[in-house]
């Protein structure tokens, strides 16, 4: 029997969290990994219905959600939004108990639109370092002006969420105080070390002895791959690249071998643990999801800089300077003068102890649950987060860290706040006594319960939301907990 069968309650309604950017799409990027990841562990773990309203999941189905949008160009095949509108009033169509915003432009203020209608919590996630990508097409003044533009959008969430302690500083810096550290995860489960490295060789046609080195992700400028492949040009034999991925087109090499994008995440793990080293030639990532995957898979890294210094150090890789082939190149050639094992055995304990998506999801759920508790007229929000929200046998896992993630600090009175302490402590308590928790955990939900003064959220209907010029928004499929769906990519490409 489920924690969910034992405290549940029968009045509540089921609860509903949606994700909505314009940078989820079926092509992969770091964005899409981790709400695809999220959707699965809340499928697998929780009764906690899940949507994601992305511009670019046409016939998606499962809980994706299509925005009206259109083709960009410079976006890397993104889809913008066509108006604030009209996401906004699929927000009010869904009722959601809590929306996540991946993006900073149409999504986010239709979020924040939907919350002053419906009194739900919402949280922004900064993914993109934008005034980063601004400064380099732009400029410096325009860079300043998009870092006004975050702080002004920002400081209207109700909570912050970065990736990396970097991107937490840069926050910060533009005077958004209050960002919160909230690292991505990967799946121990899929990604680990395999066997796979002499077939993967004889595949692509190369010697045993060749020293394989794997880049997956986008082709795009600010990945700077020109760097990588000079590198590998300026090495050359007994060093071979494998390219996985898609974008710009890539100067063609005899000693690089390019795959197309990988929907297959087995696939993916097999192909990177098949590999020596992952080379990672770009200072711009907000975290480096890849890096965490490839360590995970057993991987030592040769990197450069941005947020996945906070990954690589001396004991799983190599950090190199910036911008330089050539020191991209020796940082490549050093770590083979290393233990390639004892490097990769770091890797993946570091991947594993702190970042696999059963340490991670929790962390990012009790957080809601914070937020769900100084929501106010929000009826049983929170006992409806803490009763779907963890299955028995990851509640146990997680409790180390659950004390205190819920404090008194809630709008509703002390009555709220003890509850929620009561929620916590019977969380704390799961690991050693589960019918003591089940009780603790009772008994705070009944509290928080008794304490709530508000009735159910007052209806808001979608017009509400004033029409923007483009046409009626299409109907909603009702919510769903979304699932995943990959798909093998067919065959790779060699120079």
């Amino acid at each position: 029997m489920t924690l969910i069968s034992w405290v549940y309650p029968f009045w509540v309604s089921q609860m509903h969290l949606v994700d909505i950017t314009m940078f989820y799409a079926a092509e992969g990027g770091g964005v899409s990994t981790y709400l695809n990841a999220k959707a699965r562990w809340l499928a697998r773990h929780s009764d906690i219905a899940h949507s994601i309203l992305s511009p670019n999941v046409r016939g998606c189905g499962g809980g994706r959600i299509e925005i009206p949008a259109l083709a960009v160009p410079g976006m890397h095949g993104y889809r913008m939004p066509l108006s604030v509108g009209g996401p906004a009033r699929q927000l009010l169509g869904l009722r959601p108990d809590l929306v996540e915003v991946g993006d900073a432009g149409h999504c986010a203020w239709a979020a924040l639109r939907a919350r002053d209608a419906l009194g739900m919590p919402v949280v922004a996630y900064y993914h993109s370092d934008l005034p980063r990508l601004v400064r380099r097409r732009f400029g410096a003044a325009a860079s300043r002006g998009a870092g006004r533009y975050l702080a002004r959008l920002y400081r209207q969430f109700d909570l912050v969420l970065a990736p990396s302690r970097l991107m937490v500083r840069q926050l910060a810096e533009m005077g958004i105080d209050d960002a919160v550290h909230q690292p991505l995860g990967i799946d121990a489960g899929v990604f680990y070390p395999q066997a796979g490295g002499a077939a993967l060789r004889k595949k692509f046609g190369i010697g045993a002895d060749t020293r394989l080195l794997v880049y997956a992700g986008r082709f795009t400028a600010e990945k700077k791959l020109n760097l990588l492949v000079d590198a590998v040009r300026l090495l050359g034999k007994p060093y071979h690249l494998l390219l996985i991925g898609g974008g710009a087109d890539i100067a063609r090499q005899s000693n690089i071998t390019r795959m197309p994008f990988c929907r297959d995440q087995r696939l993916l793990a097999r192909l990177l643990s098949g590999c020596d080293v992952l080379v990672h030639p770009g200072d711009c990532e907000t975290f480096g999801l890849i890096v965490l995957e490839a360590m995970a898979c057993g991987l030592p890294v040769v990197a450069t800089g941005g947020a996945v210094t906070e990954l690589v150090d001396a004991r799983n890789g190599l950090l190199v300077r910036p911008d330089s082939a050539a020191s991209l190149a020796e940082g490549i050639a050093a770590i083979y003068q290393r233990d390639l094992n004892t490097l990769g055995l770091a890797s993946r304990r570091r991947a594993r102890q702190h970042y696999d998506w059963n340490r991670v999801t929790p962390q990012l759920l009790r957080r809601y649950a914070a937020l769900l508790t100084r929501a106010g007229p929000v009826e049983a929000s929170l006992e409806r987060l803490w009763a779907a929200g963890l299955s028995e046998d990851v509640f146990a896992e997680s409790a180390a860290q659950a004390g205190g993630q819920c404090r008194a600090d809630a709008v509703g009175g002390d009555a709220v706040g003890h509850g929620a302490g009561n929620i916590a402590t019977g969380a704390a308590a799961a690991s050693a006594s589960e019918s003591a928790a089940l009780a603790t955990l009772s008994a705070g939900l009944a509290t928080v319960a008794a304490a709530r003064t508000e009735a159910a959220r007052a209806a808001v209907s979608p017009g509400a939301i004033a029409a923007d010029s483009e046409s009626a928004s299409p109907a909603l499929p009702a919510a769903t907990v979304s699932g995943s769906a990959f798909e093998t990519p067919a065959g790779y490409a060699a120079d």
